[in-house]
């Protein structure tokens, strides 16, 4: 069995549905809807890879992917404040006329 994963989790990607027919002529989706397997879709190095995932993980999952938009939104929000301090900093003339 695989070991639990942990509360505090970052996982960045999107949520997707896998649609799939199995190919078995007496299965429901031969006439009707395919089966669905919920699934973590990222791209890693420009590579698109995908986690198929079991329906009891999906809580676990958007959890990590809301506290991966959450940390994002917060380096964002310190990088423009620390552009902002540049910035001024910049405009305010200081450190100007000194030699390297």
């Amino acid at each position: 069995m695989s070991e639990p994963l942990p509360s505090d989790l970052l996982l960045r990607g999107s949520l997707i549905i896998l649609r799939r027919k199995c190919g078995k002529a007496s299965c429901h989706c031969a006439e009707g809807a395919p089966h669905e397997t919920p699934a973590l879709s990222t791209s890693v190095r420009n590579i698109t890879q995908i986690i198929t995932l079991r329906r009891e993980e999906l809580p676990r999952v958007r959890s990590a992917l809301r506290r991966y938009q959450q940390a994002l939104a917060t380096l964002d929000r310190k990088a423009l404040r620390g552009l902002a301090l540049l910035r001024r900093h910049v405009r305010s003339g200081a450190g100007r006329g000194q030699r390297r």
